[in-house]
């Protein structure tokens, strides 16, 4: 599957000539590529494109232009761009409310490890959360997780062939299920080898 490499970014000044453009693509990419889990949860899946814009985000803010930073940027970013056996995913939990966000954070604790998908006739896939670092304690779990999902070659064909891909939550405090829409089922097929 492709990587984001040095060559293939746009400099800071080529950058900010195309970003509108650019940006008005990439969240038309997103709408098929996101998912609500009820009201609170929010899985974006992540392709090459979105990774490569958020890339892109970070140099333009932090006005990265050494080869040495950049290259750290891709270091961060590119283990989050499918490998073509998996499906990568961003988890955003959403309270609104600063104290209510608080007091859900400490109650979720161990959600990330507790959202699954499924294609259709075939076993539920569950989360692996957080390969970089620790994103919970003891006291809360983090509002944002990257999670990772691995198909053997059978769940791959399955959904190739058009199989539904269920996605899920099954927290103690939060359960949530919902069969992907045919848009954002098409658009995470592509991401697999």
């Amino acid at each position: 599957m492709p990587r984001i490499n040095r060559v293939s970014l746009m400099t800071l000044e080529t950058y900010a000539r195309e970003r509108t453009q650019f940006r008005a693509k990439v969240m038309a990419h997103k709408k098929h590529r996101t998912v609500h889990l009820g009201e609170h949860l929010t899985l974006l899946f992540e392709d090459e494109l979105t990774v490569r814009y958020q890339v892109q985000e970070m140099l333009r803010v932090e006005r990265i232009f050494e080869e040495e930073g950049i290259q750290e940027e891709l270091d961060a970013y590119n283990p989050l761009v499918p490998d073509g056996r998996n499906l990568k995913a961003t988890l955003m939990i959403e309270y609104p409310d600063p104290d209510e966000r608080s007091k859900r954070l400490a109650e979720l604790i161990g959600i990330e490890d507790k959202v699954w998908l499924r294609a259709e006739g075939h076993e539920r896939v569950r989360s692996i959360a957080d390969e970089d670092l620790d994103r919970a304690n003891e006291q809360k779990t983090s509002a944002v997780h990257f999670l990772r999902f691995e198909f053997d070659e059978a769940m791959a064909q399955a959904l190739k062939k058009g199989a539904g891909l269920a996605i899920g939550v099954d927290h103690p405090r939060y359960s949530a299920t919902l069969e992907a829409p045919s848009a954002v089922r098409d658009a995470l097929v592509g991401d697999l080898a």
